[in-house]
């Protein structure tokens, strides 16, 4: 049968084969494609969408092995009052059953170093599995810092120990919380770090490397990072070049939906701006930069912004719509 083209296929059927229980909480699922062919390749540090029955759109890292093109791997966190947890862990979404997945994506890519870091705190370690394994095949050393309130809650850790790097688990209800600030002083200069966790965990990380180079940590947000209390923004313009729409954006909505109404169709997703569908080019105007994704350099270029969630510093932006 045809592989699954991941450049056609913006969403494809998949079949929910196995849940497994990986540690309290948290459950990993296994979908393999419907017609039983080969599914869309991807990178370690993809992320894929996950339509849920009742509409609902999440985003999940795929935590399986890239070479097995078989099979997707995700993990589902027990949230209280979440939909996806709803879904999986109250037994709604059993295997056998069909959902539409999106195409791979990645805002987390792992690149060549001549040693790796991996900071995760908790179901945070599922977009580094992979990267882990990638290293392991390379033959680059690698560590793991691996937060979680108690050791038995670690998720994966059995799995990242079997990979052969130096793993750490740090139990704040144990006594022996990372401290990442000590942690971080002393790592070797060629260090490529990759953080995913809760906020907590993340902010701690990029305050101790602020002098690292620029480049040398990268982060996945799973959740939008926190804004200023009482942050505002005023109404601004959109001139959408191709489209020979201008429009205006009120403080109550976003770039989005504005495109959106008009009846410029962009794709979106998260709309927190952490998975950068919505990324549109920029070629006039300023930027205020409110996502997860870009780095500082990539801020600084003003190329790109994440409609959902960024506005305007300058009275008018000129997009490539």
């Amino acid at each position: 049968m045809n592989a699954i083209s991941a450049a056609a296929a913006r969403t494809f059927p998949a079949l929910l084969r196995r849940v497994t229980y990986v540690a309290p909480g948290v459950l990993a699922l296994d979908f393999e494609a419907e017609d039983g062919g080969e599914l869309p390749p991807f990178e370690p540090g993809s992320h894929l969408d996950v339509h849920l029955p009742d509409g609902t759109v999440r985003q999940y890292s795929l935590c399986g092995d890239p070479a097995d093109r078989t099979t997707y791997r995700i993990a589902v966190r027990d949230v209280k009052g979440g939909r996806a947890s709803r879904f999986v862990h109250r037994g709604e979404l059993r295997p056998g059953v069909v959902v539409t997945l999106g195409a791979p994506r990645n805002n987390f890519a792992f690149e060549p170093a001549a040693r790796y870091l991996f900071v995760a705190g908790g179901i945070g370690i599922t977009p580094l599995l992979p990267m882990m394994r990638a290293a392991t095949r390379a033959g680059t050393p690698w560590t793991l810092l691996l937060c979680a309130p108690r050791s038995a809650e670690a998720p994966f850790i059995r799995e990242a120990r079997a990979l052969g790097g130096e793993v750490s688990v740090h139990a704040s209800e144990e006594g022996t919380r990372l401290d990442v600030a000590g942690r971080l002083r002393d790592a070797p200069a060629d260090t490529l770090l990759y953080c995913c966790g809760p906020e907590r965990l993340m902010l701690a990380v990029e305050e101790a490397t602020a002098h690292w180079p620029e480049g040398s940590v990268r982060f996945e947000w799973f959740t939008a990072r926190s804004r200023p209390e009482g942050e505002v923004s005023g109404t601004f313009e959109v001139e959408c070049v191709r489209s020979g729409l201008t429009l205006a954006v009120p403080p109550e909505r976003s770039v989005l939906a504005v495109l959106n109404d008009a009846g410029l169709a962009v794709p979106c997703s998260c709309e927190q701006g952490v998975c950068g569908t919505c990324e549109v080019a920029v070629l006039e105007g300023e930027v205020d930069h409110r996502d997860s994704i870009l780095s500082a350099s990539e801020r600084a270029a003003n190329a790109t912004m994440m409609t959902c969630v960024s506005r305007a510093a300058s009275p008018r932006l000129v997009l490539d719509l």
